[in-house]
């Protein structure tokens, strides 16, 4: 009982900033186009996010030791609650500056939660690591159908409300201040060993050319994230001019994506014991 209760106080806190995330991500392109920028500064305001969040995921582990992982992840939220607001904005910069802010956030998201709860499981509660895929599990579970979920709500939001494509992260906005104050409240605060960035930049560089298959990976990964950057510019500008609902086609993308991961579990771990290259 102990252990659920600290795994739904996790959950409490961190379901409503993926739930935030995944609205930013159906209608963006079409709210920066509605707008009236080019695709070329459409394509320069995506690149300020991804290169945001590659840069700072550099050093975004020494950066969340040192602050706090809790102030880590309410800094999150406060970051991509500021980049939501700036959507409201005709102004390029202020929708750089947003996109910049956005990329800031997510990489934090994705690193200074799971942080902040596998500290608290092992260290403070002293559950056993064995449970820790099971709160992971959950976490997975519930991150897909907030993926889907999103698709459809912002479609509502969108075109069957006519609210426009600023909407979806209207709607964010009070998930990303539910998240902030929920783990501001009610997470204690725990820190890493203190490292300097450059001495941990370092370490994993390291780390990368004494292992070949360390570094087979990290480059098979960047390839297949490449190509799902450009699939998430793409993909707007292509169904758009035959009508497609854009909400629905990114729930179709992301239930996809839900079901393979499903498959693949099942692949290796049942009957037919599949094993990854």
């Amino acid at each position: 009982p102990a252990f659920r209760r600290f795994q739904r106080e996790f959950l409490l806190g961190y379901l409503p900033a993926l739930a935030a995330d995944w609205l930013q991500g159906p209608l963006l392109f079409q709210l920066l186009q509605s707008r009236g920028f080019l695709r070329s500064q459409i394509a320069a305001l995506y690149s300020c996010g991804f290169a945001s969040n590659v840069a700072f995921g550099l050093v975004s582990s020494p950066f969340v030791d040192w602050l706090g992982r809790k102030k880590s992840c309410v800094l999150s939220s406060g970051l991509c609650f500021v980049s939501c607001l700036l959507q409201l904005s005709w102004d390029f910069l202020a929708l750089a500056a947003g996109r910049i802010l956005a990329g800031l956030g997510t990489s934090l998201l994705f690193s200074a939660f799971e942080s902040w709860y596998i500290h608290e499981h092992l260290e403070r509660h002293d559950f056993p690591a064995e449970w820790i895929p099971d709160t992971f599990s959950r976490v997975a579970l519930w991150n897909s159908g907030l993926a889907v979920a999103a698709g459809l709500v912002a479609e509502l939001l969108a075109e069957g409300l006519v609210l426009g494509p600023v909407a979806p992260f209207l709607v964010a906005v009070p998930l990303l201040v539910l998240s902030g104050i929920f783990a501001g409240k009610n997470w204690d605060e725990n820190y890493g060993k203190s490292r300097r960035c450059s001495k941990a930049c370092g370490e994993g560089l390291r780390g990368l050319i004494s292992d070949p298959r360390a570094l087979l990976l990290g480059l098979v990964q960047a390839l297949v994230e490449s190509i799902l950057l450009i699939v998430a510019f793409l993909w707007t500008p292509v169904l758009e001019p035959h009508g497609m609902p854009l909400g629905i086609a990114f729930s179709g993308f992301t239930a996809a994506s839900a079901v393979g991961s499903a498959l693949f579990r099942r692949g290796v771990s049942g009957r037919l014991q599949l094993q990854p290259l």
